[in-house]
């Protein structure tokens, strides 16, 4: 699952000329894992959050790893009643992504609204999974906001 997401994530990162390095490791499943195995503070990680609204609408909020989401302040954002986490059904059903190892680029191959908390550009640069649980980027937080190109706002604790 998610080779195609890493792929696709692959060519626009050369495409787009930016910076970034690309990691395999061992298979990471939580965010602490993941900033174990890359050697860097859980607050340089960027975990990307599906979540669906009770209207049934889809949304992906991306946050750093070692803050969690505020359902009501991104229902705000998103414009939406209430907002609950989606099942792991639905995530790999609209990312092709497995729960873990969704990237801040799915909302792009997956027609997704992007919303990324502000507290991402505190961090110069950020890591993130790629679609897969083997496979991570690192780069400069604002050159993934340009190529992203979310929604930003305020929505961790």
């Amino acid at each position: 699952m998610g080779e195609k997401q890493f792929e696709e994530i692959r060519l626009l990162l050369l495409d787009s000329g930016k910076p970034f390095e690309l990691m395999e490791h061992a298979p990471v499943f939580t965010s602490q894992e993941a900033a174990g195995l890359r050697k860097v503070g859980l607050h340089r990680g960027v975990k990307a959050i599906v979540t669906r609204s009770n209207a049934g609408n889809f949304f992906l909020f991306c946050l750093p790893a070692d803050r969690k989401v505020d359902l009501k302040k991104a229902a705000d954002l998103a414009n939406a009643d209430r907002l609950f986490l989606a099942s792991k059904e639905d995530v790999l059903r609209i990312t092709g992504c497995e729960v873990g190892s969704v990237s801040p680029f799915s909302g792009l191959f997956s027609n997704l609204p992007t919303f990324f908390d502000r507290k991402i550009l505190e961090n110069n640069r950020v890591d993130f999974s790629v679609g897969l649980h083997t496979r991570s980027v690192e780069m400069k937080s604002g050159d993934l906001v340009e190529l992203v190109k979310p929604r930003l706002g305020s929505f961790s604790l």
